[in-house]
Parts: structure tokens; sequence; C-alpha cells
């Protein structure tokens, strides 16, 4: 007979299912000692609650304490659910940018690449992408998450990806160095390498950076390359002001789809703008339930600000192979109220907190 959690907790992001009764059966699956990972049933006995028993539903994952610099660490393998046995098929493990200190680090496996990509390409397909066709992506790739969630998300729409690598980490390095010069010299190489793609190639969809789609605008012959054959520009990794998002929009490529992307390491996915938005507006995320769920609270009382009202981003992940509950992001954002269907709340005009736990944050070209 097959478990009633794992069933719930083995539905794709197109079955309408309960994000409490969600919530619940990870926490009965990841806090078992048959299922749970070794991290969680390690971890559980330091917690001053029982989440089997507490945990109800969405509101209460803010029972967690803020766990996500204790991933810095953590062995790959204590982080794999027991309840897969010999079938976990382990796909990635990735680090986090490395902003505020040494990297976190989550894994992927493979239900979890489904879902990640089957909403992705979802909301994509609601922006009108065509399937076919090449994309060019401009994104961190290796240990990080973005370049493989948009390399998959060309693949779930029958197109082929050309990518052009970055180094977030080295970079930012420059720029706390004072050694801008070579942070230039960094970015023209990478502008280089697109611009002899776009020169040879049928681009249809680009995928790039904030910082490099404000260094494409600075060239003419570039941009008339996007412009004559791109059906869509995503944007992501780092934040996108709304002057710069309304300029790109309407005068940088103004017959192109400008479509934001936000997501990070410890959410294990990207969110798409919500479809329907004007340059006018501000740029809104919805959360994906029942995996993602988002808050936007007062940092320093944790309690949620009102509709409309700014305040910082608190993110948890729930699925069947990971579980990383409120994790206080290095983001601030408008509380918006969600899309039918979605628990917790969307984030619009999203913007970096100036520091973390002191230190100063530096996006660079991601």
């Amino acid at each position: 007979m097959v478990d009633e959690s794992v069933t719930i907790l083995d539905t794709g992001p197109l079955d309408r299912v309960d994000p409490d009764e969600f919530v619940r059966a990870a926490m009965r699956w990841h806090f078992d000692p048959a299922t749970g990972s070794r991290y969680w049933l390690d971890r559980a006995e330091r917690l001053d609650f029982d989440p089997r028993h507490d945990v109800k539903g969405v509101a209460d994952l803010v029972l967690f304490p803020d766990l996500a610099d204790e991933l810095r660490g953590v062995r790959v393998a204590d982080l794999i659910p027991r309840g897969y046995g010999s079938g976990a098929r382990l796909l990635n493990v990735f680090d986090s940018g490395g902003t505020t200190g040494a990297p976190k680090r989550v894994i992927q496996l493979d239900d979890w690449m489904r879902h990640s990509t089957e909403q992705v390409n979802r909301r994509l397909r609601a922006h009108g992408l065509p399937d076919g066709g090449l994309w060019l992506t401009v994104a961190p790739t290796g240990p990080h998450l973005v370049g493989d969630v948009l390399q998959r998300a060309a693949a779930g729409l029958g197109s082929v990806g050309l990518s052009v690598d970055m180094d977030p980490r080295w970079v930012r390095k420059l720029v706390a160095a004072g050694r801008a010069d070579e942070v230039d010299a960094y970015t023209d190489h990478l502008v280089d390498q697109c611009r002899r793609i776009l020169l040879s190639q049928d681009i249809g969809v680009i995928a790039a950076t904030t910082p490099l789609l404000e260094r494409f605008a600075r060239e003419d012959g570039l941009v008339e390359m996007i412009n004559g054959s791109a059906k869509a520009v995503i944007w992501g990794g780092t934040h996108m002001d709304p002057d710069t998002r309304e300029l790109l929009s309407t005068e940088v490529f103004p017959d192109v789809p400008v479509i934001g992307m936000y997501g990070n390491t410890l959410m294990l996915t990207a969110l798409m703008e919500r479809v329907g938005l004007t340059t006018s507006e501000p740029c809104v995320f919805d959360p994906v339930s029942p995996y993602v769920f988002l808050s936007v609270v007062d940092p320093g009382t944790g309690e949620r600000v009102e509709v409309g009202e700014r305040g910082q981003v608190v993110v948890s992940h729930v699925s069947k192979s990971m579980l990383i509950p409120n994790n206080m992001e290095r983001d601030t954002a408008l509380r918006v109220r969600p899309d039918e269907g979605h628990a917790g709340d969307a984030v619009a005009d999203v913007a970096p907190v100036p520091t973390v736990k002191g230190q100063t944050v530096i996006e660079g070209v991601y």
C-alpha cells in the first residue's frame, strides 16, 4: 500500500493540492527516521518544537529558525532523504553565489528537476514564448543554479541553448578590491562572446543579467541584432529597478517582450514575471504552490508588512527532496497578493538589501 504522504509529495505543479496538506505531508516525510535526511533528523533534536506535530500548514513554517547558514558545511549525502533509498537520482549539487561568505550548498534530485522545469516552462508559454529556435543564455553555470534552470527551460520548449558562462564570485572580488578596470575588461570579454554568437546565429531568446543587458544597450549594433531576431528577452540574477525596466522595454527593445525572472539557489527554482503587466506597473513575481512560499516581513519584528508596503523577503522551499524553511533573503520587496491558488505572498519591485550581517552586498555582473 502506498503511503498517503508520499503520494501527495509526488504531485506535479499542475496538480492542484492543498498547500497546508502538502506541508503536513512534507513534515512527516522529512522528520520520519525511515524517510528523512540525516541533516534534518539530527537537526530535529535541537528544535524547540516537533515539526510533525506543530507544523500544521504554511503559516507554521515560521516556527523554524533560519538555518540557511548551516548549508555552508553540510555533507551532500546528509541532505538526501532516506526515503528515496537506492532510487535517489542526484543530478546536481548547487552552490549559492557566496555574496555574504562561503557558498551554501543544496541538492537537485531528478523529481524536483522535473517539477521546477515544468512550472518555469508553463509560465514562459503563458508569456507567449514559442517552441523551437535558439536561446543565448549569459549566466553563471557550473555550481550555480540559474544556468541549469535556463538550459532546461530552453530544452523544455524544444529549443537549443547556446551559453556564455560568467564567474560572479571573481567579479565580486574585483569590485570589492576596487579594480574597476578589470571588471570592465571582464564585462567586455562576455559581450565579445555574445557578439560572435549573435553575428552567426538566429537567436530567438536571450537570457542575461541586468548589467549585461545594460551593456548591450550601449552598442547600437548589438541592439539592432537583438531586435531583429529575438522573440523575448529574459532578465534575471541581479535586480532591475523600475526605470531601467521601462527603458529596456520601451526604448531599447520596444518590439521584444522583456520578461523578469526572480530566483536563487535556496529557492531551488526561478519565478517568472506575472503575465499581463505593463512597463508602468511594478514587476510582480508569484510564488509556486505548494513548493515555494514567500512572505514579506519587517526585518526588525519578523511580522508581515501590509500589502503594498516594503519589507524583507522570506523564502521557504518545501518539496520531497529538500526542505529549506523560513530563509531570510538578501532582498526587499513590496508585498503583493498572489495569483489565485497560491499560498503566501507575491513580491514586486525586488531590490537588494545594502548589507547582510554587517557585510556589504556586492552584485557585480550577476
